[in-house]
């Protein structure tokens, strides 16, 4: 049970004030009954009303986000434009926040929500959870390259980096990485160890949560009841 107007502000649409004068004005029905006051309880997943319109009771919210190259992974930066200067204003200010990281020229599958439980159990270095990514080097890969990531790589300032999948794609100049952590720029230092300088990254999932091939760069999406699931969301 949460109160009504916390649910409201939760939205992102109305501050705390704002949502109590909506109530107070009789603009907001719960269940098709107008609330007596703001302070009412309310279930999760009960069907509230603004002016006929349903909104989203949820307590946490989940994103797809195809980050495009430009853009930071964070909250705010002083300087440079953020993955939330994507969101519409309501999914601004309601919490979110990117679950790992991309670089600024790196592209591909974000995830964004407000649910810590989750975030952490796809980051926690003990889960070992699986993403893989799109890859174009300059040069030509080879067999080697693969078995070298299959043993783990040691990169040269001592940082050792798990065993890793490298799979090789017909073009000789392409491949897939599917790494089992996330260290600081790791795919792109593990290939220019093997003197294979990355020019083109692009992260395809996490664990069981796939980019929408349907999702071009820069747009979002909820997820769906199904993906939410996958990954056991609000557990």
């Amino acid at each position: 049970m949460e109160r009504l107007d916390k649910i409201l502000a939760s939205t992102g649409k109305w501050s705390r004030k704002e949502a109590k004068a909506l109530v107070k004005s009789g603009r907001v029905k719960v269940e098709g009954v107008i609330p007596a006051r703001p302070e009412d309880k309310v279930a999760e997943g009960a069907l509230v009303t603004v002016d006929g319109h349903p909104i989203c009771t949820e307590k946490y919210i989940y994103v797809m986000l195809h980050k495009p190259a430009g853009v930071v992974s964070s909250t705010e930066d002083p300087r440079e434009k953020t993955v939330l200067h994507l969101l519409p204003k309501e999914l601004q200010r309601v919490g979110l926040f990117p679950v790992g990281r991309l670089d600024k020229d790196t592209e591909g599958l974000l995830l964004l929500t407000n649910d810590g439980l989750l975030a952490h159990r796809l980051l926690a270095p003990g889960k070992h959870v699986d993403k893989v990514y799109y890859v174009e080097v300059d040069g030509a890969l080879e067999p080697e390259d693969a078995a070298a990531f299959q043993v783990g790589i040691t990169l040269a300032d001592g940082t050792e980096c798990l065993p890793a999948d490298l799979e090789l794609l017909p073009r000789r100049d392409q491949c897939l990485v599917t790494l089992r952590e996330g260290k600081y720029h790791q795919v792109k230092r593990m290939l220019a160890s093997r003197g294979k300088p990355v020019v083109y990254l692009k992260r395809l999932s996490i664990g069981p949560l796939e980019l929408d091939r349907g999702l071009p760069p820069g747009r979002w999406r909820v997820l769906t009841p199904g993906e939410k699931a996958s990954l056991g969301c609000g557990q």
